[in-house]
């Protein structure tokens, strides 16, 4: 356990050194925010420091640090490497980048961010991208709790419609439909922190419990190896596996939710790159206790990150309390990310058409057609009409490509504030690495040739040789920019 409480305080270090390095890189002053500037009561609000860094926290989470951590476990407590620095180094850089760019341009949304840096065609590419990206993780959201909802009941002998997915369904995207649609303050603003306390509280009493438990944390350094066992390679599985956990594209969706709440930019560590590394650490939690108290053959076994291994772990570290924890995480956190997302769709849409959002009837036929597309795809897999299951698996991948895009993204507003570059420029080059290695060994993307499939001798060259060229390509813009600049 000695290398997990060694990872912990890593983390915790981070956020005072590199955090502070990032943002004094970055630079905030006191120029008037977007919630002072363009406070319409709606979206625009300023909100207090403690809010905003509880909401970021729940707009980031919902399962990812938890269900993605325990399916990085798989490969054994390697993985609290991956979290540790992915989070200082990339996860809260990215993070806080996403937020502050957005900030700094009137709280724009990720995809008006990108056009601003990377160009028009860029923009629109990410535009389309980001909707559908959200519209799709709102869905599962909706659903995947729905059916929790519905075991929960019925383990306990409830029948009737409370054991009815549709109905919980309904209820759900009713919910969703109100979050999107009014004042980002009396809602979510609102339940938001609750949650957050109760995802923090439930991963201080999983790691109390694990320890009070007799389970023994494995040391990194007796098992410096891949202890997945189906062999599944390191790189770049595990990387792509925990998302939410290190780096997260999703989260570039989030972040201008809250850059257009920040009262001064002086928050924007707290409330950003603080919030990632509250993940980071939420996660670490996690991954510690499936190597624990499952082994890599036994999460593998158990199916990895899913809500009946998040329920044994909590009852066997808390009890009875833990369960009533495990239930409220399992159910409320992907809820809060779904509400978000619907919402971050709204608001992308608004920016790209640009519709004023001040507007009730603006609001809510931007709303209802996001809602009933949501219904339809919630609805017609509930049924079984639908099934989805496997455009899902591309979703790992192309977060991890987002993350990637707004890193360079970010990399070029660094370039042309002449600022030091290289701590977007480097986790964009890896990202760019992981991202491209994956694709092409990815069962669900190139790995369908079966000459492909985990073939590493093929996809680790591509990766590297992509990446390098994504940094060729970078630092060639920057020098046609500095020469574009010297004829002027």
């Amino acid at each position: 356990m000695v290398s997990f409480f060694i990872c912990l305080f890593i983390l915790i270090a981070g956020y005072f050194t590199y955090g502070k390095f990032v943002e004094s890189t970055f630079g905030p002053d006191d120029r008037e925010t977007p919630a002072i500037a363009l406070n319409d009561g709606v979206d625009y609000v300023v909100m207090p420091l403690w809010k905003l860094f509880l909401v970021q926290l729940l707009n980031i989470a919902g399962l990812g640090p938890i269900f993605g951590a325990l399916t990085g476990a798989e490969w054994g407590p390697v993985v609290f490497l991956w979290i540790t620095f992915g989070t200082i180094f990339a996860g809260g850089v990215h993070d806080y980048f996403s937020g502050m760019l957005s900030e700094r341009n009137r709280g724009a949304s990720i995809a008006e961010v990108t056009g601003i840096y990377l160009g028009k065609t860029m923009k629109n590419v990410m535009r389309v991208f980001s909707v559908i990206l959200l519209v799709m993780v709102g869905t599962v959201f909706a659903v995947g709790p729905a059916g929790l909802i519905v075991v929960l009941f019925k383990n306990n002998g409830v029948s009737g419609i409370l054991t009815s997915a549709p109905f919980w369904l309904a209820i759900i995207l009713i919910y969703y439909f109100i979050a999107t649609f009014i004042s980002i303050d009396k809602i979510i603003g609102r339940i938001y922190p609750v949650f957050g306390i109760c995802l923090i509280i439930m991963a201080v009493g999983v790691i109390i419990g694990t320890f009070a438990g007799g389970y023994q944390v494995p040391e990194i350094w007796s098992h410096f190896r891949n202890m997945h066992p189906s062999g599944t390679p390191i790189w770049s599985f595990m990387f792509i596996t925990v998302a939410c956990g290190a780096i997260s594209g999703f989260h570039s969706t989030q972040s201008p939710l809250m850059a257009r709440c920040l009262k001064s930019e002086k928050q924007g560590r707290f409330v950003f790159y603080g919030a990632m590394v509250a993940e980071g650490i939420i996660a670490l939690v996690w991954a510690a206790a499936g190597c624990a108290i499952y082994g890599s053959e036994g999460l593998v076994a158990a199916g990895g990150g899913n809500s009946t291994t998040v329920y044994a772990i909590c009852a066997k570290t808390m009890g009875s309390v833990g369960i009533i924890l495990a239930m409220l995480g399992v159910v409320a956190c992907p809820i809060t990310s779904g509400d978000t997302a619907f919402r971050s769709a709204r608001l992308t849409i608004a920016d790209w058409f640009k519709i004023d959002q001040n507007k009730v009837k603006n609001r809510f036929f931007l709303c209802l057609p996001l809602l009933g597309i949501g219904a339809i795809l919630g609805f017609g897999n509930t049924f079984g009409f639908i099934d989805y299951s496997i455009i899902w698996r591309y979703f790992s991948w192309t977060n991890q490509t987002l993350a990637m895009i707004v890193l360079w993204s970010a990399s070029m507003y660094l370039f042309i504030n002449k600022k030091n570059y290289w701590i977007t420029v480097v986790p964009a080059t890896f990202m760019s690495a992981v991202s491209i290695t994956y694709f092409v060994m990815a069962p669900e993307c190139l790995g369908l040739i079966p000459a492909l499939k985990n073939n590493t001798l093929v996809a680790y060259p591509a990766g590297i040789i992509v990446a390098i060229l994504f940094l060729g390509l970078f630092i060639a813009a920057t020098k046609r920019r500095s020469k574009a600049e010297q004829n002027q």
